[in-house]
This record gives structure tokens, C-alpha cells and sequence, in this order.
């Protein structure tokens, strides 16, 4: 190759080089824009921020997870209207309430947990004089505490469902300190748990199809 050929082909060699490493850094600058993949969505019982997703998604999404039972407890059928009228008196989801006493007590009127909670819906010596109670052993009495319960979280929340429940399980206070739900494995799976016996609901398919309602309090 002559020196002439070697002078005259040298700029277009480096032109064509310096084209193409523009191309790339605009390559570069343009995925860099778009900004990276989005990460797999969190599902609603761990999420501090479900509040702002609709009740029936959640629970379409709990009916794929795991609960201690798959079917509705023995003791249900006697007080499936006593969790209806409840939930209708203070604004809430029968399926949430159903969830809660599921998960709590499996529908035994006679529980006491080793903290000393007890009845249906395990209420603390300490809340009977604020919710009314007279006889926690009373399933009417357990089943109004739990919803009066259930639709003051959910006020306080804002409407979270997953928040709520971990108040119900944690206490008010650590669900605001750690503003959503507690770093607890006990907190964590109880959500779960409940909102999975919540999807499994027998009063009515219908409760679990429609937005979630703003707690009331009477």
C-alpha cells in the first residue's frame, strides 16, 4: 500500500470510528433515560403501600396463597349472619372479618390465646370497656369488637387494608412507627394469612368482587 494510499484512507478510517462511537453513546445516554427494568410488584400483604390497590385485587391474589384451612371452619354456618350484620353496622368487608376470626380463633368461641386475648375474634382485656364488652365469650359481643376494631384501623390507615390487619396483630402504634407494616414475621404472615382465608369467604362471592368500602364507625 503506497503512503499516499495510507494518508488518504487514515481520515475516513477515523471518522467512521468516531460515527459509530457516537452511535453508541446515544445508545448509552438513551437506555440510561428510560431508567432500569421495573422490579417485580410487591405483593399486598407485605407492601406498606397497598392501600391505594383495590380490596377484590388483593384477594384475588391471597386466594393463591396458603391458609391453614382451605375451606370454612366448622363453627362458621352459626354465626355467618352475626359477621354480616357486623360488617354492614360499621362499614367493612365481610370476607376482612371472616379472615380475621378465621385466623384468630377458627371460629372457637371459647379461645384464649397464651397473650390472654380471647373469644372469636381475640380482643384484649384492656379494649373490653372501649368496644362494649361485657363477656368476650359472647360471640356477638367478639364479632361487633372485631369489626368496631377492623374500621377503626381501617380510618386510621386511610384505608389500608394490609395495614389495618397489621394493627390488629401488632398494635396501632408499631404499624405507625415503622409507617406500614412491621419488620415482624409474626405481623407478616398473619397479614397473609388472614387476607387467604379473606379470598376464601363463603357468605357471598360478591363481597369479594367490589371496592373495598370506607370503614364507618357508630
Amino acid at each position: 500500500m503506497s503512503t499516499t494510499a495510507v494518508a488518504s484512507a487514515s481520515p475516513a478510517s477515523d471518522a467512521a470510528a468516531a460515527m459509530a462511537r457516537v452511535a453508541q453513546l446515544q445508545q448509552m445516554l438513551a437506555e440510561a433515560a428510560q431508567g432500569p427494568a421495573a422490579s417485580p410488584a410487591t405483593t399486598p400483604a407485605t407492601s406498606a403501600s397497598t392501600g391505594t390497590q383495590n380490596f377484590a385485587t388483593m384477594l384475588a391474589s391471597a386466594s393463591g396463597a396458603t391458609a391453614t384451612a382451605t375451606s370454612a371452619p366448622a363453627g362458621y354456618a352459626a354465626y355467618s349472619g352475626l359477621i354480616t350484620q357486623a360488617a354492614a353496622r360499621y362499614g367493612i368487608d365481610p370476607s376482612l372479618l371472616y379472615g380475621v376470626i378465621s385466623q384468630e380463633s377458627g371460629f372457637n368461641p371459647n379461645a384464649v390465646s397464651s397473650a390472654g386475648a380471647e373469644g372469636l375474634a381475640q380482643i384484649m382485656p384492656a379494649n373490653f370497656a372501649s368496644l362494649g364488652i361485657t363477656n368476650p365469650f359472647d360471640p356477638a359481643q367478639s364479632i361487633n369488637a372485631g369489626a368496631q376494631m377492623l374500621a377503626e384501623n381501617l380510618k386510621t390507615f386511610g384505608g389500608n387494608t394490609s395495614e389495618a390487619l397489621a394493627a390488629y396483630n401488632a398494635g396501632v402504634g408499631a404499624v405507625q412507627h415503622y409507617g406500614g407494616i412491621p419488620p415482624y414475621a409474626e405481623t407478616q404472615n398473619y397479614v397473609q394469612s388472614v387476607l387467604a382465608f379473606a379470598a376464601q369467604y363463603p357468605g357471598a362471592s360478591a363481597a369479594a368482587t367490589g371496592t373495598p368500602t370506607v370503614a364507618t364507625l357508630v
